[in-house]
């Protein structure tokens, strides 16, 4: 099978990772891929966001399946033109990924299947602005309806700064504080047909102790050893297989991977948001654990065949990933500051621990940083202290100039564990 990914991040990174150890996998490409990735596949220059220029990509390297990994392309259309080009492709329609790209979208379809959520308002004018905040009270969560990488929503309890934020964005959803820790639950699916895959937990803010402002996520793990073990079931049945079946119900099928981002409140699990796509970091972790070959799933999900896919075999190890930020992310990075360090965790940490590389580039002999967040370090171990102290051993023999990183990833839950 020749597999094309599109994308350039630590996602595509973990994926094109885990299709290279695929034994069905022939020929691995990426477009427009980084430093790292040049490493397992032939990169290719393309538009990510131009979906006839992606579909010409695939038909002139005989592809067999196209993977989009970020959410943007998706919004965009790219996944209609590669399959109106006949190639399989992994990745919903435009309309579907609405899911993501529009959270009063998103927020409709939950309403239609009954799928447990914030309640919310979409707000347009400085007066519904006022009204839905003075109706829900501190702390208040105000989320810019369009796509915004991760770090569209704010969380305060300071009024005016909800209020700013809120009037920043044009179209706002401004929904209720739900409390309880966060999961992200990812399913595979045709659909019709729904696979789960193993939970995981991602730190979004910038600073140990969640302190610092909103990223597009520093860290993750998994498993999550204190979650119910029934968890995935109870989601499956109230949350994504409802959605799935409302999606297909409006003659929009969701086809690719839906990414459940939920809150564990006292009042049982609610739907946080949706993401149309594998997320960023928990895609390094959940497919670090994944002992399926990824390949045939996925092209069994573009093909609408998953009702023949068996279920998915899992690693009993644990895994963390601790993400490398540059100089200055989330506010604007510093990027062409050279890293070193990575020869030393290929020789000394793998195949434990191993670097996946997110804003990097080549210049010459050099790799520098080329984005906010730069390397996501990642390691598994029999639990998740062994995987952690794995993960730092690597992440400390890293050195980017001013980068910086949290110490406390998976901290809580290892000492739950």
């Amino acid at each position: 099978m020749k597999v094309l990914v599109i994308g350039g991040g630590a996602r595509e990174h973990a994926l094109c990772r885990a299709l290279s150890l695929d034994p069905d996998v022939s020929a691995l490409h990426c477009a427009p891929g980084n430093a790292g990735i040049a490493d397992v596949a032939e990169l290719h220059t393309v538009d990510a966001l131009d979906g006839d220029a992606v579909a010409e990509l695939a038909r002139r390297l005989e592809a067999d399946l196209v993977v989009v990994g970020p959410e943007a392309p998706l919004v965009a259309g790219v996944a209609d033109a590669v399959r109106a080009a006949g190639v399989p492709c992994f990745g919903p329609s435009r309309e579907a990924a609405q899911l993501e790209g529009s959270k009063a979208f998103a927020k409709e379809v939950m309403a239609a299947a009954n799928v447990p959520t914030a309640r919310s308002y979409v707000c347009t004018t400085p007066e519904e602005v006022d009204e839905a905040l003075d109706a829900f009270g501190a702390p208040y969560v105000v989320k810019d309806d369009g796509l915004a990488a991760g770090k569209g929503v704010v969380v305060t309890a300071d009024l005016e700064q909800a209020r700013e934020h809120a009037l920043a964005c044009g179209r706002v959803v401004i929904e209720e504080y739900l409390d309880g820790p966060e999961v992200s639950l990812f399913a595979i699916t045709d659909g019709e047909t729904v696979l789960p895959l193993q939970p995981a937990q991602d730190f979004k803010r910038a600073l140990d102790g969640d302190e610092g402002p909103n990223t597009g996520g520093m860290g993750a793990y998994s498993p999550l050893p204190w979650a119910d073990p029934k968890l995935v079931d109870e989601v499956m049945e109230s949350v994504l297989q409802p959605t799935v079946d409302e999606l297909r119900r409006r003659g929009t099928p969701f086809s690719g991977l839906l990414y459940a981002g939920l809150a564990i409140t006292s009042r049982g699990v609610r739907v946080i948001e949706f993401n149309a796509r594998f997320g960023d970091p928990e895609t390094q972790v959940v497919l670090a654990r994944l002992k399926t070959p990824l390949a045939g799933v996925l092209l069994n999900a573009a093909r609408g065949t998953l009702a023949d896919e068996p279920p998915l075999n899992w690693r009993g190890d644990s895994a963390v990933t601790v993400v490398i930020a540059s100089h200055n992310y989330p506010a604007t990075p510093r990027t062409g500051d050279p890293i070193d360090g990575l020869d030393e965790v290929a020789a000394q940490d793998a195949p434990h621990a191993y670097v996946l590389h997110a804003g990097t580039r080549r210049e010459g002999d050099a790799i520098v940083s080329a984005g906010g967040r730069v390397l996501s370090v990642t390691a598994t171990g029999g639990d998740l202290t062994e995987a952690r102290d794995r993960a730092y051993t690597a992440v400390d023999r890293i050195r980017l100039d001013g980068s910086h990183h949290r110490r406390d990833i998976a901290a809580k839950a290892a000492s739950h564990a």
